[in-house]
Order: C-alpha cells, then sequence, then structure tokens
C-alpha cells in the first residue's frame, strides 16, 4: 500500500481514459470517456464513481487489517464523500481495479496532486482488497496507472511515498519500475504522527514536455 492519507473505449493494455473532468460542451463524447477503462486478462482499471461508496468503503473496512498503520483510507460515508470530491478535482484522480470476471473491486489507485508546468509530477497512494492481496492485481492496476500518467496525463514523474517497513508496498514499486529516490523524515501524518518515508519514482523517458 502506497502510504497516502485518504486514500471511449480503448484497445487492450492501451490509454484511452479521455479528460479527466470533459466540458459541458464535450458531454456527448464524455458519455462513453467516463466508461473508459484498461484492461488485462483479469483485471480492468476504471475511474472510481459515486455509486462505488458502498463496495470501496465494504474492501477498506474488511482490509484494515492490511493497511495499517500504513495508510488511512476512507471508513465511513463521509470520508468516502470527501474522498470522492477531491476525486473530481483537475489536480486530483481516482482508479479502482475490477476483475473482468466479476466486476468485484480488488484494489484503489489514487494520483494526487498532478502539477503541469516544467515540474509535471504527482504522487501515487493505493491500497488493496485483503481477500485478494498477493495476487498481483495491484501491480496490473499500477503499470497501467503509470501509462496512463505518463501517456495521458503528460507527466514527467510519478512517486510514490512509503514508510520504510511497509515491506509490501516496496516489492510492489520496485516491481513497477520505480527507483527508490531518497529518505524523508517524518513526511507524513498517519494514524496519529509523523511518519518518516521512502520516496520511489519512476520517471517517462522522453526528453521534452511533449
Amino acid at each position: 500500500m502506497g502510504d497516502h492519507p485518504d486514500g471511449e473505449p480503448s484497445s487492450r493494455f492501451g490509454t484511452g481514459f479521455g479528460p479527466a473532468h470533459p466540458s459541458p460542451a464535450a458531454s456527448s463524447a464524455s458519455t462513453s470517456a467516463s466508461a473508459a477503462r484498461l484492461e488485462s486478462p483479469r483485471t480492468y482499471l476504471r475511474r472510481v464513481r459515486s455509486s462505488d461508496r458502498n463496495e470501496l468503503l465494504a474492501l477498506t473496512r474488511d482490509s484494515r487489517e492490511l493497511h495499517y498503520p500504513w495508510i488511512s483510507p476512507p471508513l465511513t460515508s463521509h470520508m468516502f464523500k470527501v474522498y470522492y470530491r477531491r476525486t473530481q478535482r483537475d489536480d486530483h484522480e481516482g482508479f479502482v481495479i475490477c476483475l473482468n470476471d466479476t466486476d468485484e473491486m480488488v484494489g484503489v489507485i489514487n494520483v494526487n496532486n498532478v502539477v503541469k508546468g516544467a515540474f509535471r509530477s504527482a504522487s501515487v497512494g493505493y491500497y488493496a482488497s485483503l481477500a485478494h492481496a498477493g495476487r498481483g492485481y495491484m501491480r496490473e492496476g499500477l503499470m497501467h496507472v503509470k501509462e496512463h500518467a505518463f501517456k495521458e496525463l503528460g507527466l514527467h514523474r510519478i512517486e510514490a511515498n512509503i514508510q520504510p517497513d511497509n515491506t509490501a508496498s516496496i516489492r510492489l514499486v520496485r516491481s513497477c519500475g520505480f527507483q527508490r529516490e531518497g529518505f524523508s523524515p517524518q513526511f507524513l501524518y498517519i494514524n496519529g504522527a509523523w511518519r518518516d518515508h521512502e520516496r520511489w519514482t519512476a520517471v517517462d523517458p522522453r526528453p521534452g514536455l511533449t
């Protein structure tokens, strides 16, 4: 789990989410764009919806043993409302990973604090379902989010901040091509205390802004 306090159809393995927040003039096109998903043989990734509240809260409540003390995902209807509103802003995006066969939600990945201009960077946070942990679903989802961040959002780098003892999360980002960039003492306030974090980053190799 990444340590973050909360927490038009496309071809297979392609991008194609479309704009995160299309204008009213583009409403006819946005219907298909909002339904877009990135698909792997076992899972697909799509944007979080307001109708996901009950299933997402069930996932976080049933998985508290897995998430504690690394993250503070939404656990109540109010927390989900705050979280969902944040995903509707221009600088945040929220995604859920679902099984192809059943549409069951198995994980959540968020792209936080998106900054464009010359910086072109964002952080990622994520949490998995305890019932489906260890099966590689989060890796499939994070690889899709990484591709989306570089190709659709035009970002140069994405960063995962992870507490040093969270070895499962470190294994995940390493398997997705992230590199350890440094150490940040007392970096994030999680579960009642300022926590030290390692910074793991993935950088798009393109030489310019486009």
